[in-house]
């Protein structure tokens, strides 16, 4: 007789996705991983493979349903600037007030945390951080062809600038940095690729 699962898979994904991108990876404890999903440790093993997976998989999930929905609308915005200033605004946003406030982002504590050595993670990071590097090329080659940017401005150094600052704000939300703030030092770099700002 097949084994019949009594639960749903993706449901205790997404518990596990919540657990690990509040606590992290190395703080949450297997037992803390059961009560979380609601699963025994048979269950998890037997469709996850173990917490090492599970939290693969979380990440996944992660940016399947976070990460890659904000680089889609930023990459085919078409509005230059005033897209990278809306996708910071949502940014901090999302990290500095509702039910997510304070957790960061899962992806970036996952380049503190002790996992990220492994080859799988540190390569679903890269990939992230590739992917999120061109949403921001994308918008700032948009901006150069409608005239927006400080002359003679590097797009490709200046989107790699603009991820950093993107995992800034997460870092320092994480640690308690008002909304404010960061909205300023968000608002006083993107003044510099500013042409109009420039001119002044």
């Amino acid at each position: 007789m097949p084994d019949i699962k009594h639960f749903d898979p993706d449901n205790a994904l997404e518990r596990a996705e919540r657990l690990f991108w509040q606590h992290g990876a190395a703080k949450a404890s297997i037992q803390a991983v059961t009560v979380a999903t609601g699963l025994n440790r048979s269950s998890l093993y037997a469709t996850f493979g173990g917490k090492r997976e599970l939290y693969l998989a979380a990440l996944r999930r992660y940016v399947r349903h976070r990460a890659r929905p904000a680089q889609g609308r930023l990459t085919e915005d078409g509005r230059g600037l005033p897209a990278i200033r809306d996708f910071f605004t949502a940014l901090i946003t999302a990290r500095c007030s509702g039910e997510h406030a304070g957790w960061g982002c899962m992806l970036v504590n996952a380049h503190v945390d002790t996992d990220h050595t492994d080859p799988e993670i540190r390569a679903l990071l890269d990939e992230h951080h590739r992917q999120l590097r061109d949403a921001m090329h994308a918008a700032l080659e948009t901006a150069r062809e409608q005239g927006q940017l400080s002359p003679g401005l590097a797009t490709e150094a200046t989107a790699e600038t603009l991820v950093l600052l993107a995992y800034g704000v997460n870092v320092r939300s994480r640690t308690g940095a008002d909304a404010d703030s960061l909205l300023g030092t968000v608002t006083a770099t993107l003044g510099l690729l500013d042409a109009s700002c420039s001119l002044r």
